[in-house]
Order: structure tokens, then C-alpha cells, then sequence
């Protein structure tokens, strides 16, 4: 049961939006509806060094059609199209992110027809995508299929297996040689160990990871018949008198949660053993852990108190050193426990679950700025930050702006973002799926997500964030460097050593700064074409292109300038949500 907001009453918010949605199923979501009519794919989400990819398309092509393979606005490959699917040897560099396209020349004029982003890393922490599965049960293979098969193609890295599990205490069901069929999960759903194990071996077969999910400290109230000591608790007085608890309705839950010391090593020790049951239950690559932010004052058995936030790092170390092999990911609650912990610890990327009070644009991109600043540079963050959180109380849409723009943000600053699974996630309990995606949206997360890895090297991959003289001449838009303004477009610069990159986001319009979008009723942009951009600069700039995922599927655009002694002039073609401009020295 994953209730990772710190303030409980919050349970029975995403229980009633669960409550009120219609029963919660997993036939499988077709994402690419509505999206343009050559679809391509490829048939695995991310590629060792070395690794072929293959790539398919849903119908043959005419004779006059062309592939182009590109790295950062340069064309490294281009070959006639042959048939309806065909294959490709990326270089051998490792982390690397290319853009695909697929275009025809009609009366001598290039027209984009499609475009796939490829990542070829050997390490899914260096360029984390996450996403989620919530539902395990009984269900034939095709629907399990349907599900990776779509998560794919936005090139998910790893997946949650949210609330798979038995018993907090006690994840696997039966023992390792012989685990139960079925069996009911916290919020007695059944669950599948057939299904489980379906799910796993089909993503890993698109190279996706697969996490386990379990609280770091969670037990139920049986866990004394199955070895769980009294002297592992932590309490809310120093007499321990009361334990601390997550307590949860009933019959509707099997259990309250009780909380046990995540640094107490006899603990680690007990859940340690159970982990490595489920291992060898299942195939699992880790351990997405868990946790329910801050408690407040808390102690342990002999009335100590217990500093929460400090006792995660042990914990995760503790794991590590129990399973080496296997990868680590903590969620932080709203930040509680990252900068003095979890960001030091051996976890392979940080994931940040964002709440009130950080609540605007400019907040959650601080998420990821201080996530940086606490890892060092060395950690990537995924968020997990839910989209329109009151709309989802009951069933209805998303709103495709809302969507956009946040994770506009979150591309540009260097995150990605927790948002897909059997559907598309709105509440803390991920099963709740209230809200389903329009056509828009699921055509326009295609190209956001081909985006997100073609050009991974400038969006997550170094550089400094810096500030950008930049300034329109004809009036299309008024700009404002970040934070968003209102009336403006938002500029974001990021230096590179031969490059500059400058991000434009569009809130002129914008309704309000609330990355959440609560009731869904973000406005959408006016599109800016054309707009005259001028940008201050003393170095010589040889060229400079542009790309957006709004725009010509993605694809970069050299486009023409002109150079002074003060900088550099040109027209922007088009800008929606966001546009990427690079100048080169």
C-alpha cells in the first residue's frame, strides 16, 4: 500500500477518487490513437552499445521515401526505405540519444512523415524513464503484451510493480520454491503470480527493468506470527506506548500499517531475507523503496529518539549489501530524507514524490535542480508528480495543456516523469484511473517522449544552466527569463562547452503557475510563428538549429542568421508549448 503523502487524512482522498472511478480493470490502452497515420516503433525501449535496433512501421511507404539517422541536429546515416521494416547499427558509443525520421521529397520540398528517438546506454540510471503497473490479475498474455507494447514506445526504461506484494513484511506469498498461485494483495486485490511473472519476462525482453514496490518500514498487524520483533517498532511517545501507524479502513484493507526503524539492523536484516525470497521467486532487477514522509517525533523501543530522515542511507546500504546485484530506487517524500540521506546512498537515481507546498513551475523545476546540487550531478531525477489531482476525484479527461506544460518543465530541467502505466497516473494510489488520455495527448506524449531520448545529451547529460540575453523584435512574443511570467515566454539557457541551448517555454497565456493542473483547466498556447529573436553574444556561432516536439515531429531544423559584433538574429518558425534552440560555436 503505498500512502506517501505525510499527512494521512490525504488516504481517504485518493480511496474516494478510487471508489468513485469505474472498476478498475487492465484491458489493454492503445496510446498511439489518434496519433498520425505512419507510426513507427522500435522493439525495445532502450540498446546496449552494439545492439541492433529494429524498427517497424504500420504500412509500406512509397519508393521515394528516406531514413535519417541524427545525433544532436547532425545527420550521421541516410538510406532509401526498402520495406516495411528494417534494421540499423547505431555507433558503438555508449550513452547516446538519436532522432529517426522518416521523409519524403514531394515537388522538391522535404516533408517529415514520421520520427522514433532511439537510446543506445548500457546503464538505465544514466537516462532514467519510469513507469508503473498496478493490476496483477489473472489476465491472458495478450493484455499483458498490449500494455509493455505501448509502454515501449515511449521508451520506459523500468517499471514500479506497484502493490504487487503479499504482506508488507512478507512481500512473497508461499516460499521461494513453491510461491502461491494467487493471492490478496493490501487493498485485497487479487493478484497473479502467473501474471507477475509475465509481466517481468516481457519487459525484460524490451529492455525495460523490472522494481518490486514495498514500504522500507511497513509490517501488518500478524507480522509477530511471522518473526517480526516488538523491539523493531518505532512509537510516537518514549514509553511505547502507541506505535506509529498508517491507519487504514477495514474490511476494505487487510491490515493498518505499522512502522517499523528502517536503521535497525535486525530489521534490515528480517526484511533483507524476505527480499531475497522474492528474488529468487522472481525475476526481478530491484527494490523500489518506499516511504510515507515525515512523522513527526518518533522513537524507538528503548524511547530514543528516532531522526527519520536519517535512518533511509543505512537502510538502502544495508539492501545494497544484502543484494549487490540488484538496483535500488527510494522514493522522497516531498524531499524528506534526499539531501541528508537518500541522494548520498547507493540508489541509482533519485525520485522525487512532489507536494504541497510545492505546488508552482518553478518549485518542481527546484525539485530537480537541488537533486542535482545534493547527488553531486551524478543522479538523475524522475518525479512523481500527479496531474490533475482534484478532476481525478471523479471520471473525466486529462487536460492536454496542463499535461504539456509540466512536463515541458520537467524535460527541459533535466527530469522525467512518472505519469505511465496500464493508464495514465493521477493519484497516489496508482490503480485510481479516473482520467484517461484524449487523442491529443497520447499523439503529442509520443513525440514529447521520441523527444526526451533524441535528445538526451543536451537535456540530461551536463552543461550548466545560465542566463540568456534574449529578446523578440517583432513583437510575436514578449520573453522573460525563469521563473514563468505572466504574458511571457520563459527562457531557460543551459551552456554546453560548443553549444548554447535555449529553452522556450510558452505561458503566455497561461491560466495560472500550478504544475498540477488541479481541476484541469489550464488554458492551451496560442502558437508563435516567426517570431524575430535576437540573442546577445560575442562568440562566433557557425550555426543554429532548432527543434521542438510540438513541431515537425520532433526533428531538428537547421534555420538561418545573422551574426554582428552583439549577437545573433533569427526567426523562430514555431512555438506551442516548447521549443529547443541550439547555437553552435
Amino acid at each position: 500500500m503505498k500512502m506517501a503523502h505525510p499527512i494521512l487524512i490525504i488516504l481517504f482522498s485518493f480511496l474516494m477518487g478510487s471508489c468513485n472511478s469505474q472498476e478498475i480493470t487492465n484491458n489493454p490502452v492503445t496510446y498511439g490513437d489518434g496519433y498520425k497515420t505512419i507510426q513507427l516503433s522500435t522493439n525495445k525501449a532502450c540498446y546496449l552499445p552494439g545492439e541492433r535496433v529494429t524498427f517497424s512501421v504500420n504500412k509500406a511507404l512509397t519508393s521515394n521515401t528516406k531514413i535519417r539517422y541524427k545525433h544532436l541536429g547532425k545527420v550521421i546515416e541516410e538510406v532509401k526505405y526498402t520495406g516495411s521494416d528494417w534494421q540499423w547499427n547505431p555507433p558503438v558509443t555508449d550513452y547516446m540519444g538519436y532522432m529517426v525520421d522518416v521523409y519524403q521529397l514531394i515537388a522538391g520540398k522535404e516533408s517529415i512523415i514520421a520520427s522514433i528517438g532511439v537510446d543506445v546506454s548500457s546503464d538505465w540510471a544514466r537516462f532514467p524513464r519510469y513507469g508503473f503497473l498496478s493490476v496483477f490479475k489473472e489476465m491472458p498474455d495478450t493484455n499483458i503484451q498490449s500494455v509493455i507494447t505501448d509502454l515501449n514506445r515511449y521508451h520506459l526504461n523500468g517499471l514500479q510493480y506497484y502493490d504487487w506484494h503479499y504482506k508488507h513484511h512478507m512481500p512473497l506469498a508461499g516460499t521461494p520454491s513453491a510461491p502461491w498461485a494467487t493471492w490478496k494483495d493490501i487493498m485485497n486485490r487479487e493478484t497473479s503470480l502467473k501474471t507477475v511473472r509475465t509481466y517481468i519476462s516481457s519487459a525484460k525482453s524490451h529492455g525495460m527493468k523490472s522494481m518490486f514496490y514495498n514500504l522500507a518500514y511497513g509490517a501488518l498487524d500478524d507480522a509477530s506470527t511471522d518473526g517480526v520483533k516488538k523491539e523493531w517498532y518505532i512509537f510516537k511517545d518514549k514509553n511505547r506506548a502507541t506505535k506509529d501507524v498508517c491507519s487504514l479502513p477495514q474490511p476494505m484493507f487487510k491490515s493498518d500499517i505499522f512502522l517499523t526503524n528502517p536503521a535497525n539492523t535486525d530489521w534490515q536484516a528480517y526484511i533483507g531475507s524476505k527480499n531475497a525470497d522474492v528474488y529468487a521467486a522472481f525475476d526481478f532487477d530491484g527494490y523500489h523503496i518506499d516511504q510515507l514522509g515525515d512523522r513527526g517525533n518518533v522513537y524507538d523501543y528503548n524511547g530514543n529518539q528516532v531522526l527519520l530522515n536519517e535512518t533511509f542511507k543505512p537502510f538502502i546500504t544495508a539492501m545494497k549489501t544484502l543484494t549487490p546485484g540488484k538496483h535500488l530506487v527510494m522514493n522522497a517524500v516531498n524531499q524528506f530524507g534526499q539531501e541528508n540521506g537518500i541522494a548520498g546512498s547507493p540508489v541509482d537515481f533519485l525520485y522525487s514524490e512532489v507536494w504541497s507546498p510545492n505546488e508552482s513551475f518553478s518549485q518542481l523545476a527546484d525539485v530537480i535542480r537541488n537533486n542535482d546540487t545534493y547527488s553531486k550531478q551524478t543522479k538523475k531525477t524522475v518525479l512523481a508528480a500527479y496531474m490533475n489531482y482534484n478532476k481525478a476525484n471523479a471520471v473525466g479527461e486529462f487536460n492536454t495543456p496542463g499535461v504539456l506544460l509540466c512536463d515541458a518543465v520537467i524535460f527541459a530541467f533535466g527530469g522525467s516523469h512518472l505519469e505511465l502505466g496500464e493508464h495514465m497516473l493521477c493519484k497516489e494510489y496508482f490503480p485510481n484511473n479516473n482520467l484517461s488520455m484524449k487523442s491529443d495527448l497520447k499523439s503529442a506524449l509520443i513525440r514529447y517522449y521520441d523527444f526526451l531520448i533524441g535528445y538526451q545529451n543536451l537535456l540530461r547529460d551536463g552543461g550548466e544552466f545560465n542566463t540568456v540575453d534574449l529578446s523578440c523584435t517583432n513583437g510575436k512574443m514578449r520573453t522573460a527569463m525563469w521563473p514563468p511570467q505572466t504574458g511571457r515566454v520563459s527562457v531557460i539557457g543551459k551552456s554546453f562547452d560548443t553549444k548554447q541551448v535555449i529553452h522556450c517555454i510558452n505561458f503566455a497565456n497561461a491560466r495560472n503557475f500550478d504544475w498540477r493542473d488541479m481541476d484541469g483547466d489550464q488554458n492551451l498556447p496560442n502558437t508563435i510563428v516567426d517570431a524575430a529573436l535576437t540573442v546577445k553574444t560575442t562568440k562566433n556561432v557557425k550555426s543554429i538549429w532548432v527543434a521542438s516536439p510540438d513541431w515537425n515531429e520532433g526533428v531538428s531544423t537547421p534555420i538561418e542568421f545573422y551574426q554582428d559584433a552583439t549577437g545573433v538574429s533569427f526567426k523562430l518558425p514555431s512555438l506551442l508549448y516548447w521549443s529547443m534552440i541550439v547555437l553552435e560555436y
